[in-house]
């Protein structure tokens, strides 16, 4: 299968079963591992040392990695975080992010978090395709390392799932078998392990694998320290001018892959596997349309998902013309990216299509059976990368109002709200990712100011969620980018409710209506002691926001209020024009109200002034294609969890 790679298994028999080292154990890495002994560690000082810290120097001693090497590998996987034993995204394990695919499907709940029409389009039928999960035939070695790290060491696949010690030792096993089957020997000296970290990344291609390992080499050069999710400290100290021998790279056997054709940045791995633009059955076509962006229309979302799907089953459904696209996938163990539609042309992916034909989509490898699940650094940074890059080129603001997450994407009409999709989830670290994107979230004005950035603590930030297991169980204590909300200042009062789903409000991990997430902002309604109100879907929201450990941070920024002499004006899923701006051949498109109403006396965030835009593309031929531009306006507003629109007539700005 594509982008399946076997990690190197160790020539001498698997190690028998034993009983783990005490944490004593650190103390006879001399005679383990005489070499690490010959010079001070490099790795931490001993007053910060932490029972992980130690877990990774016995690891290293045992199996002769050097530490650095170990650590760096760990933080590109987890940055050192356990997760509770909850599986990543992809099925991996605890520091090292050790793969079992098979038993984290197993144990999963299997249900689908949405139904929305990936199109869009009023115009056309509406698809509704499934993405299926892989069958356990279909789970590449890549996703299941685990069980390769438990014959290594003896260690049952549990204690290698939940015990973090346990969890480092695998990993350790797994970089030593590696450069044993490359031939190299077992050195203190971290700049000789360079292929086996390449090998340890799963990846099936030279440049891939390289990108991963220079990531690890970086973090060793550079050095780091952060408290983890179990609150202990982890620290790598910096090695600047360390030069790994990348010329063992043509020594790992892996394949050569061409960038050629793709739009990325060199900073990344990225291949080009198109998605097909072909005919089929009676006068249909797929899977996506032909553009002329920005010169057509301008670039103004990219939209963050998550697959619903493994890497291999994903590339085959998006080179399938009946199915739908998105720009570009990319692959959680090591950052991987694949290439699918240009940025000129219109990929078929955020169930709406005002918002399709404005944006571009990155969908991250994932299975939607772990709704608590968490993704690797690898991906993380490739992602920021990718995205960093389309911004510039494409003059895209870094802020939540344009880089959304699938969950933000407003249902284009009334019918299609209850069936958006809420990926990335509550899980995706926004924090994070807008540091690596060179655009940390901060306060932006004084205190007591008239708008908040929502800014929690990720890993402090845990609340309570539900409908992650097969059997129905809280999910697993977890760092979240969501902050719940309150129709009053009382934990005990009930969850706001969104009238646009028509049920009622729970804290189930898909359940979106009560809940806003990290960088998206608010106009401030109230404040009693260590709760602030905001305006949230016509209503007043409450949520916890002690001083002591804020959850959200005063801003600047413009805020719209309905014109005077109104009780409330119409939200809109998209910005259409008007009747009057299509031309003849062009059927005019409903501009139709959700099911939702920005009361006077409220106040909502603006973001970009536009002009109401449609393109019209229902024909293979793109000869009758037409981008249709209105002469009314719009304000996108942060409505509630997801964005909304405004007619710039309808509203005037006001001060907070």
């Amino acid at each position: 299968m594509r982008g399946s790679v076997t990690h190197p298994r160790s020539a001498r028999s698997p190690r028998p079963a034993r009983t783990r080292r005490a944490a004593g154990a650190v103390a006879s890495a001399a005679l383990l591992f005489p070499l690490l002994a010959a010079s001070p560690s490099p790795v931490v000082a001993a007053e910060s040392t932490t029972g992980l810290q130690r877990a990774f120097a016995a690891a290293a001693a045992e199996y002769q990695v050097p530490q650095s090497v170990l650590l760096g590998v760990s933080y590109l996987q987890s940055r050192w975080d356990a997760h509770g034993g909850a599986p990543s995204v992809t099925g991996g394990y605890g520091p090292m992010h050790l793969t079992d695919a098979r038993t984290a499907l197993a144990t999963a709940p299997h249900h689908s978090e949405g139904t929305e029409d990936p199109r869009g389009d009023d115009a056309r039928a509406p698809l509704h395709p499934e993405a299926p999960l892989p069958a356990d035939a279909e789970i590449p070695a890549r996703l299941r390392t685990l069980p390769e790290a438990a014959e290594l060491t003896g260690l049952s696949p549990q204690e290698l799932r939940t015990d973090p010690a346990a969890n480092v030792t695998g990993g350790a096993a797994l970089l030593a078998a590696a450069q044993r089957d490359l031939g190299e020997p077992l050195t203190a000296d971290p700049a000789d392990w360079y292929g086996a970290v390449a090998r340890f990344s799963g990846a099936d291609d030279t440049a891939t694998a390289a990108a991963y390992a220079n990531d690890v080499y970086d973090v060793i050069r550079t050095g780091e320290e952060r408290t983890t999710d179990a609150g202990q400290l982890v620290a790598l100290a910096a090695r600047p001018g360390l030069a790994p021998d990348t010329g063992q790279l043509r020594r790992t056997g892996l394949r050569t892959a061409s960038a050629a054709g793709t739009e990325c940045p060199g900073s990344v791995s990225c291949e080009w596997i198109p998605a097909p633009y072909e005919q089929f059955g009676d006068n249909d076509y797929g899977n996506h349309d032909l553009g002329d962006r920005p010169a057509s229309q301008s670039i103004e979302y990219i939209v963050v998902h998550d697959t619903e799907g493994g890497w291999e089953g994903v590339l085959d459904l998006v080179q399938d013309p009946t199915y739908v696209s998105w720009q570009y996938s990319l692959r959680s163990t090591d950052g991987h990216i694949a290439q699918h539609v240009k940025a000129k042309d219109v990929a078929w992916h955020a169930g709406n299509w005002y918002i399709n034909s404005k944006s571009i989509g990155l969908e991250h490898e994932g299975f939607l059976a772990f709704p608590d699940s968490w993704y690797t650094e690898a991906m993380y940074r490739s992602s920021a990368r990718l995205v960093a890059y389309l911004a510039e080129r494409y003059g895209i603001p870094l802020d939540r109002q344009h880089i959304l997450g699938h969950d933000t994407v407003p249902g284009p009409t009334t019918g299609t709200v209850p069936g958006m999709h809420t990926d990335p989830g509550p899980y995706w670290d926004w924090r994070h990712y807008f540091e690596l994107l060179g655009r940390p979230f901060k306060a932006t004005a004084r205190k007591n100011a008239g708008l908040v950035t929502i800014l929690p603590d990720y890993a402090a930030n845990q609340p309570v969620y539900t409908g992650c297991t097969a059997k129905g169980e809280p999910c697993a204590a977890h760092g979240s980018s969501a902050v719940r909300l309150y129709s009053d200042h009382d934990e005990k009062a009930p969850l706001i409710k969104d009238v646009g789903l028509g049920t009622t409000p729970t804290t189930g991990v898909n359940d979106i209506s009560s809940r806003v997430s990290t960088g998206q902002q608010y106009a401030v309604a109230d404040r009693f002691g260590d709760w602030t109100a905001i305006w949230y879907l016509g209503q007043k929201a409450w949520f916890r926001n002690p001083a002591a450990q804020p959850t959200a941070v005063p801003a600047n920024g413009l805020l719209v209020t309905p014109k005077d002499g109104v009780d409330s004006v119409p939200v809109y899923g998209r910005a259409y024009p008007e009747a009057s701006a299509y031309p003849a051949g062009v059927p005019v498109q409903s501009v139709s109200p959700l099911p939702y109403r920005l009361p006077a006396g409220q106040k909502y965030v603006a973001g970009d002034k536009v002009p109401g835009e449609y393109y019209y593309a229902v024909t293979f031929a793109t000869d009758a294609h037409r981008v249709v531009v209105g002469k009314d306006l719009y304000y996108e507003i942060q409505y509630g969890h997801r964005v909304a629109f405004v007619r710039a007539a309808d509203v005037r700005p006001a001060t907070p």
